[in-house]
């Protein structure tokens, strides 16, 4: 099954407002540049992931992603995270992809195993919790159309709701690195503690978070690479 990934990325500059009274801007775009980093770098080594769309404005997301031979989708006006994603969908439904995965650019603890899992006999229609069991941190909809993404605070119930109603197979899927996304200084401190735990993975995060350290920008205690 010809399986796209879509990724849609905000401006690096106005990424993590909620991280505004904690990290500088300059902060918080090293943060969001390095956790989009370590996605992309998971899913292009995900077993199942034919492609990779990247729906983004911001030209540093965009020269990352072409660097790494993957397709750019323009989003000028940035509407946000759903019309990012609908962007993405039109694309596969024109190149016939029968199934996309839609992974947030904030989950650097995923890891290409668990994206394999995810979509190893998965259903018409998967939904993937944040940690709070209220929002969505992936969906996995086949075919790319089977309901229309409504991201945002209270997606769950909403995406939920939507799998009911069209009557396909549906599922509840919960996957680790996907649980955790970076929002509030509290997700800040819980990656921190993760990566603690996560010896070698998200390397460009780890560094971001490092640097943060070091100059005195970040309160967390950043574990070190493994040797």
């Amino acid at each position: 099954m010809r399986t796209l990934a879509i990724l849609p990325v905000k401006s690096f500059a106005d990424a993590k407002q909620r991280l505004a009274d904690s990290l500088a801007v300059g902060s918080r775009q090293a943060l969001a540049r390095a956790m989009f980093s370590d996605v992309l770098s998971s899913l292009r080594r995900a077993p199942g992931i034919d492609a990779i769309a990247v729906v983004t404005s911001d030209r540093d997301a965009e020269s990352a992603a072409r660097a790494d031979r993957v397709r750019v989708l323009p989003d000028p006006a940035e509407p946000g995270h759903s019309q990012a994603a609908l962007a993405g969908i039109a694309h596969a439904l024109a190149e016939g992809y029968e199934r996309v995965v839609l992974i947030p650019g904030d989950t650097p603890l995923l890891q290409p195993a668990e994206l394999a899992g995810l979509l190893a006999g998965a259903r018409a229609v998967v939904i993937v919790p944040d940690r709070h069991g209220t929002g969505t941190n992936a969906l996995v909809l086949s075919p790319p159309d089977a309901i229309e993404p409504s991201f945002g605070p209270g997606s769950f119930a909403r995406h939920m709701s939507a799998a009911e109603q069209s009557g396909l197979p549906q599922r509840v899927e919960h996957v680790p690195g996907l649980a955790l996304d970076v929002d509030t200084p509290a997700d800040l401190a819980e990656l921190a503690a993760e990566l603690e735990l996560r010896r070698g993975q998200a390397p460009s995060t780890r560094g971001a978070l490092r640097q943060l350290d070091r100059a005195g920008a970040s309160p967390l205690r950043v574990p070190q690479a493994s040797a």
